[in-house]
């Protein structure tokens, strides 16, 4: 089985992942949508030819003692990959993400003009939040490229692995990968600090020392870019806050109202009136209500504080969806099912 073949048919075909497991022909997902390639039936043996054309040594070496590794492949011609490769009974498997090697636009994403107004920041925690797939990398490379496009400035860039690559523009730009280029998130950033930059994107802030470090970052005056797994702006504060232990909480509360600009969260939903995918966005930007709220333990209040501040640029979640259901984008069923809640947005739809 030829590697090549399978990547292009994954790109005539626009999908957007593409996952390879012996015993089983190529699977490709299409617009949400699994679809098997018509090509044969994978053997191991193909898939260890696959191992040693794709990973670096770095990552075989961990595939070899972990049985998982994630790093990311070029293919010249067609597009860069982020790729986990994993055991599945006792055979080999890789997930692989196709990711776009032209950094789009801001403006050629559908998404609210206020996103654009955040690139302006000098400083501050600005969070891209959704689940795996909800276009978090894309909406923050297309804010690091405004900004490479417009500015003098350093940006460092922590990835794992690195997805867009980008040129410096009027910008430096630093691009530093887990594995072969850092240790961890929290050592790379902890550097970062020494290596006078003025604009930070942290991958991920996936535990308390890097989540610890980029809020520090941000408070000492450089603008912070980073992601969580969470799907509304509310449940990423709380979620923030409850990495640290109980006693620490009240001084972490004080710190992200202070250093927090505003959460963008999105889920993609596959267009009916077009190829492709759309986002619907969450807007939550950090006023002094919504510090006050931070600082004061009243999350549960942001929902209504959004709600309220459509004029500021604020947009819930199910607000965003209804927009895309009346602009004729998705599907009702989709627009529901996807709601942070489904009864109050049926109604809307229904009017």
């Amino acid at each position: 089985m030829n590697l090549i073949d399978i990547l292009k048919c994954a790109k005539d075909n626009d999908a957007s992942d593409i996952h390879l497991i012996a015993g089983h022909p190529p699977v490709m997902r299409v617009h949400t949508v699994m679809t098997a390639m018509d090509l044969p039936v994978l053997t191991n043996e193909d898939c260890l030819k696959f191992l040693t054309q794709m990973a670096p040594k770095e990552a075989q070496e961990r595939f070899v003692s972990n049985k998982d590794a994630d790093f990311s492949f070029f293919a010249d011609g067609l597009a860069r990959y982020r790729v986990n490769v994993h055991m599945q009974r006792s055979k080999l498997a890789f997930a692989m993400r196709i990711v776009k090697t032209k950094v789009p636009p801001l403006e050629n994403l559908n998404l609210p003009e206020v996103i654009t107004r955040l690139t302006y920041l000098p400083r501050g925690l600005v969070l891209v939040t959704g689940d795996t797939g909800s276009g978090k990398s894309t909406t923050l490379a297309a804010m690091i490229q405004a900004m490479n496009e417009r500015y003098a400035k350093h940006i460092i860039t922590l990835e794992d692995p690195v997805e867009y690559t980008f040129n410096s523009n009027k910008c430096l730009i630093e691009q530093r990968e887990l594995g072969s280029d850092m240790p961890s998130f929290a050592s790379a950033l902890k550097h970062a600090l020494r290596q006078d930059p003025d604009i930070i994107l942290v991958g991920e802030m996936r535990d308390l020392e890097t989540t610890q470090l980029a809020i520090t970052a941000a408070e000492t005056g450089h603008l912070v870019l980073s992601t969580l797994h969470t799907c509304s702006a509310s449940q990423t504060v709380e979620r923030i806050i409850d990495m640290y232990p109980a006693n620490q909480q009240n001084q972490i509360r004080s710190m992200l109202a202070n250093t927090l600009q505003a959460v963008i969260s999105q889920t993609l939903f596959s267009r009916i009136d077009a190829p492709g995918m759309v986002p619907a966005v969450e807007v939550l930007l950090a006023t002094p209500a919504v510090r006050n709220l931070i600082r004061e333990n009243r999350t549960f209040e942001i929902p209504n504080v959004i709600e309220t501040s459509r004029a500021l640029g604020m947009c819930t979640l199910d607000k965003s969806i209804a927009e895309l259901y009346f602009n004729g984008m998705v599907s009702r069923d989709d627009a529901i099912a996807s709601a942070n809640m489904p009864d109050k947005l049926e109604k809307l739809l229904a009017a």
